[in-house]
């Protein structure tokens, strides 16, 4: 695996601007004399409030604490799951408070949408590729702010002007007069002082951190295992479950026969619910042992006869009808017709998350208060979830957020949380919840099922007319209404519109189709997954259509988008495009402009006589606008890529009589390390501000390698995961 850092020309300059909302400091609480800015995320500009402080520490907002002795600590808004951010978000407040990341204590925030509110969705949440998109200017004015104030501090102290005077490495120096102080025994003054309405930023110029290769810090603690994850908590008094739920989504029980049960030692207690029985034990082993002693009967509901194929009929049927128009531009509908027509359909199947960390939570409900140890990307939802079902007040409710051991979007949901508690509330002390894996992959939510149906006209080799229908459930519906206006989900049609190509006539639509019997919820990559494949997969037919290169037809439709032609020519360069091939081999391009950020992949594979396809090799070229650790890109790049390729290699959920039919990593295939091809990431230097990385890698594989397979073999796979049996030799 490689990696390359490629200076832009001007032709990359200027088409984003920042975040989409910016940060207010508003005056927040004030208690024990501690000083505290509450941070509020919404439009307009920065305003601040000066409070108090407790003696020996200096916090002049929610994310920085400064003691006495110099010790500095970093609260953390975003949850650690993976992506590098307990790394790169300390390395932005660090680079405008000029501390050294060596000596720097992270510590995960408490519940509070009002301070830790994710600067995009306005609530505590981490996902979406928006930690370091929505962070940049907040986590640069918290530190620039807090450096301010240490500054203004020693100036009054040695009677200079604070212009004269300059930080580095948790020390103010006046060179001038030789003084120095560090910010540890500036505390006390410093948190006297009114923060500065307006902080100056620095000069990108003058970073020390952002933008240089930096080791992760939590890595030293996951290699020791000290490293705390949700199914590591264990407060005292600890009994240990698991659950089996029903079979068929909205089932319920009918009965449980619990005698057998009851005889395993370390057993002791069952729980019955309407939907789920738990056996609570001393441990783990008695609790699963005891869940397999069980004789439960249930009553499968409504969804018993629910099947893969009856829902690929129904999404197709559901595609005949027009949809909510999401973008439209000239008159596609006009020119779609005549010679030159091409059509196609592309599926997407359910996929599970399968996060390596088994779903797990601990809960302990007393009278007056919860207590929750668990991995969640959304804290405060979960902290309002559990107020709910135990009827405590919100404040009543902690939550210890852990490292997550994978999140992919399962843990954007909070059923296993509200699982948990309602079973904590039957159980007398704390209890740790844990799903098997065949709970997990059986009976969790999933990717949704897409489809797409495509039309375009070519009009002597060029492309006049788009129309791109999209349908699929909307799980923004439920999880953000909101922002599901007019029939429109924002996350169901990225990807979808506001394409890179110069494409004269446009039709998008959107049509709502919620698949009976399946939960969906958001799985990494989120819309753009099915979107940008359908969408780059059919630029490959096209371009057949059209007798011309894939890549030269798309570099003669981003005369609009510089920046993803830009990637687009590296990727392109560095994979050797036009380089000679064996038999039944063959490499593949995609291009996307989604997170906001771009990024270009070439995959080259081979196709065995039998079908069966390898992937040789990835190369990625990335700009991502301003670049804060370039090593956690290209970490996240390859893994979005790995996440990819299990999807269209192997990855399909499939329904019989309202059952899912896989149940653990031996029918529900990861990407095996005999199956890594080569990967190389070139990464774009670019002043522009920051994009999301977290996802992008695993959209942009997916069709690179569906047309790869395509240039090899001449067949285009219309549903996902590939079809072997479609391309071997004797069916070509």
């Amino acid at each position: 695996m490689s990696s390359e850092l490629t200076a832009t020309g001007a032709e990359l300059q200027g088409s984003r601007s920042g975040p989409s909302r910016r940060m207010i400091l508003r005056t927040g609480a004030v208690a024990s004399g501690v000083l505290l800015l509450g941070v509020r995320f919404a439009g307009g500009e920065i305003a601040v409030a000066a409070g108090l402080t407790q003696p020996g520490r200096f916090a002049p907002d929610a994310f920085i604490r400064i003691a006495s002795d110099g010790a500095v600590t970093l609260i953390m808004a975003q949850v650690e799951m993976g992506q590098g951010i307990y790394t790169a978000i300390p390395m932005i407040i660090a680079e405008e408070l000029d501390i050294s990341l060596d000596h720097v204590a992270l510590e995960a925030a408490p519940a509070n949408d009002a301070l830790y509110g994710n600067p995009i969705f306005k609530v505590q949440m981490t996902g979406g590729s928006t930690s370091i998109r929505g962070c940049w200017i907040p986590m640069r004015k918290a530190g620039a702010s807090a450096r301010a104030m240490l500054v203004m501090a020693a100036s009054r102290g040695w009677h200079v002007d604070p212009s004269t005077c300059r930080t580095e490495n948790g020390t103010v120096f006046h060179d001038a007069t030789g003084q120095s102080a560090s910010y540890g025994s500036l505390v006390d003054l410093a948190s006297r002082l009114e923060p500065p309405k307006s902080p100056t930023l620095k000069d990108p110029k003058t970073f020390r951190l952002i933008g240089k290769p930096h080791s992760r810090l939590d890595t030293p603690a996951k290699i020791n295992g000290s490293a705390l994850y949700g199914i590591d908590a264990m407060p005292p008094g600890v009994k240990f479950a698991t659950l089996a739920c029903s079979p068929v989504f909205g089932g319920k029980i009918s009965n449980v026969d619990d005698s057998q049960a009851k005889l395993v030692p370390g057993v002791r207690q069952i729980v019955v619910l309407d939907d789920l029985v738990a056996v609570v034990g001393d441990h783990m082993w008695a609790a699963k042992q005891g869940l397999e002693a069980l004789a439960i009967e249930w009553d499968d509901g409504p969804h018993a006869g629910v099947s893969s194929t009856a829902i690929w009929t129904a999404i197709a049927k559901a595609a005949d009808a027009k949809g909510v128009v999401a973008e439209t531009i000239g008159d596609a509908t006009g020119h779609l017709k005549g010679n030159g027509l091409v059509e196609a359909t592309y599926e997407l199947p359910f996929l599970a998350h399968a996060a390596m960390e088994p779903m797990n939570c601990t809960v302990h409900v007393r009278a007056d208060a919860c207590e929750i140890w668990v991995g969640t990307q959304v804290m405060t939802m979960a902290q309002r979830a559990a107020a709910e079902l135990t009827g405590l007040q919100p404040e009543q409710v902690t939550i210890h957020n852990h490292l997550i051991g994978g999140g992919f979007g399962r843990r954007l949901e909070i059923d296993g949380i509200t699982k948990a508690v309602r079973i904590a509330q039957k159980v007398d002390g704390p209890v740790k919840v844990v799903w098997s894996r065949e709970e997990d992959i059986q009976k969790a939510m999933y990717r949704p099922v897409y489809h797409n149906r495509m039309a375009a006209r070519l009009v002597d080799g060029k492309l006049v007319a788009w129309h791109h229908r999209i349908v699929g459930p909307s799980i923004i519906a439920r999880f953000l209404p909101p922002a599901f206006v007019g029939g429109l989900d924002p996350d169901a049609t990225e990807g979808a519109i506001e394409q890179p190509y110069d494409i004269p006539n446009i039709l998008s639509e959107y049509v709502r189709f919620e698949p009976e019997g399946v939960p969906t919820c958001f799985w990494r990559g989120v819309g753009p997954n099915s979107n940008v494949f359908s969408a780059e997969c059919f630029m490959d037919r096209l371009a057949h259509h059209a007798d011309a290169d894939p890549v030269a037809f798309r570099r003669a439709l981003l005369g609009k988008s510089p920046r993803v032609k830009a990637v687009l020519d590296l990727a392109v360069e560095k994979a050797g495009w036009n380089a000679p091939l064996a038999a039944r081999s063959g490499r593949g391009v995609c291009v996307q402009s989604v997170f906001g950020s771009f990024l270009a992949v070439v995959a080259e594979v081979a196709v065995a006589d039998d079908g069966d396809v390898q992937v040789k090799r990835l190369v990625c070229a990335v700009d991502c606008g301003t670049i804060v650790n370039p090593d956690g890109v290209i970490a996240q790049i390859q893994g979005g890529m790995v996440f990819g390729m299990t999807a269209i290699l192997h990855g399909e959920i499939t329904v019989e009589q309202g059952r899912v039919q896989q149940s653990n990593f031996n029918d529900y295939r990861m990407v095996r390390i005999d199956e890594m091809p080569t990967i190389e990431v070139h990464l774009i230097i670019s002043g522009e501000a920051p994009g999301g990385i977290g996802e992008p890698g695993t959209v942009a594989v997916q069709p690179a390698i569906a047309n790869a397979i395509y240039a090899a073999t001449g067949v285009q796979l219309g549903r996902m995961p590939i079809d072997r049996s479609l391309l071997a030799k004797a069916s070509t």
